[in-house]
């Protein structure tokens, strides 16, 4: 354990601390419930975007995509500088910061009364779930035993698939009657999760102040990712020649340089050098990266295959595209059965072969039936991720020091954002402004891509290597 960690969030007897299993599973729900209101909040105006369009009808459609982009850029840009603060001045603060935050932008993008205020709640919103989703897994690391870490880590990262299935629905559901409900959704929920946490959360030992983390490589941090994930969410609008990207490459370079300056040679960098030490943080966020890209496309372009080559409605969308993320938590759950003698990267790498071979179905399939052409590629997918997903993201902060939880988680959910505009990028990139996306035909390059990117993480997946074997860490 690095130095100074013993004055990080931890309760004051240790985390090593015994927990009893009820409090271990109330702990793990509440975090879960948190970590997954987020989530669902990203399917539903997905899903509810044209309803927003129609109440704002005098804006253009590049001005409504900020209510999608606005998020994702804030968020990522905000991921690793918050779970750093978290570490340092405690994770019950930030999560109840995170939470508070996301819950108040929560109501003011319900009550919005333009394009402009929503999306300015909209950025609210992703610094709330950027200071929330840290914090909640660093709190899982920190606070629950050692041997019930992983378990958890498991469940917290398979809860998002829930809200891939419920969240097409009820944002479906939703945009019958009014977008708005979206948000006011958020609230009884946050104000629920606010309130237990503040009673069962433990507040932890004092942290350690003894200096700031460095503000010039957190500015190049956010400024570095905003700017990329600005530029890959409007690559397409701006054209990947333009100078607007020259520009846009350029700022990422030198705010990158700048960051790795600073981090190698400040004393309270942003983001520890310690962190890419480990070869199985490293090794597996690379592999987040590419598979969350895949996920992304796939996802977006089996949307946009019901809305134009099937001509179905947002809820008819919405129910048809549960089916996939349905199938996660089963095989995540059987997956922990067979899986606890086998090394992880076997695991992980199996189960994106599976992604892989489901995505490659639908490429085979040229119809426009929903229930031959791309159900059964679907499922193949849902069952793919139940079994790389969990293990692969407990696997990315198993070897982690309890100082560093909630910032390498941060790093973690900032690879699945990066990820996620790159996947989303590549496909727009591949499917262009075809006019000819109602056959369907044209989406087979699209799940071509998504097929190699799939099979090149489970390739990465196999160079995972853990410091302590499964075999220790379950005892």
């Amino acid at each position: 354990m690095s130095q100074g960690s013993t004055a990080e969030e931890h309760p004051s007897t240790g985390p090593s601390t015994e927990v009893s299993l009820e409090a271990a599973t109330r702990t793990t729900a509440l975090l879960c419930v948190a970590a997954f209101m987020t989530m669902l909040d990203l399917f539903i105006v997905n899903v509810a975007f044209e309803s927003i369009g129609e109440t704002y009808s005098e804006s253009s459609l590049g001005g409504l995509s900020w209510v999608l982009n606005a998020y994702v850029v804030v968020y990522a840009a905000c991921l690793i500088p918050a779970g750093n603060l978290s570490d340092r001045y405690g994770r019950k603060q930030g999560f109840l910061v995170g939470l508070g935050l996301f819950t108040i932008a929560s109501l003011g993008c319900a009550v919005a009364p333009t394009l402009g205020f929503l999306i300015a709640f909209r950025v609210a919103q992703a610094a709330g779930a950027a200071v929330l989703t840290p914090a909640s897994l660093g709190l899982i690391l920190s606070v629950l035993p050692q041997a019930r870490r992983a378990g958890a880590v498991k469940v917290w990262a398979t809860s998002s698939s829930f809200a891939g299935a419920l969240g097409p629905v009820i944002g479906g559901l939703l945009a019958e009657t009014s977008w708005r409900w979206a948000f006011l959704l958020n609230l009884p929920i946050g104000l629920l999760a606010f309130v237990v946490a503040v009673r069962m959360l433990p507040k932890g030992a004092p942290a350690s102040r003894r200096q700031v983390p460095d503000p010039v490589g957190a500015i190049a941090m956010a400024v570095a990712i905003g700017v990329l994930s600005l530029g890959l969410v409007k690559a397409d609008d701006w054209g990947w020649g333009s100078a607007r990207m020259l520009v846009t490459a350029v700022i990422t370079v030198v705010a990158v340089t700048l960051l790795i300056h600073r981090v190698r040679t400040h004393p309270a960098p942003t983001m520890s050098p310690r962190l890419f030490r480990v070869p199985s943080f490293t090794v597996a966020n690379i592999t987040i990266l590419i598979f969350t890209g895949a996920f992304s496309a796939v996802f977006l372009s089996v949307s946009l295959w019901l809305e134009t080559a099937a001509d179905y409605g947002p809820l008819l969308a919405g129910l048809a595209l549960v089916p996939g993320p349905l199938a996660v938590p089963p095989f995540a759950a059987l997956t922990q059965r067979w899986a606890a003698r086998v090394p992880a990267r076997f695991v992980v790498s199996v189960g994106l072969a599976i992604f892989g071979l489901g995505s490659l179905l639908l490429a085979t399939q040229g119809g426009v039936h929903y229930a031959t052409d791309i159900l059964p590629g679907w499922i193949i997918i849902g069952v793919g991720i139940g079994i790389a997903m969990p293990t692969l993201i407990g696997t990315a902060t198993a070897d982690l020091a309890p100082a560093d939880a909630a910032t390498g988680s941060a790093v973690v959910n900032t690879a699945r954002q990066a990820g996620y505009a790159l996947g989303v990028a590549g496909l727009v990139a591949i499917l262009g402004s075809q006019a000819t996306l109602h056959t369907g035909g044209t989406f087979r390059d699209g799940w071509i891509f998504v097929t190699a990117l799939v099979l090149i993480s489970a390739v990465t997946a196999l160079r995972i290597r853990q410091q302590r074997s499964r075999h220790a860490e379950d005892q």
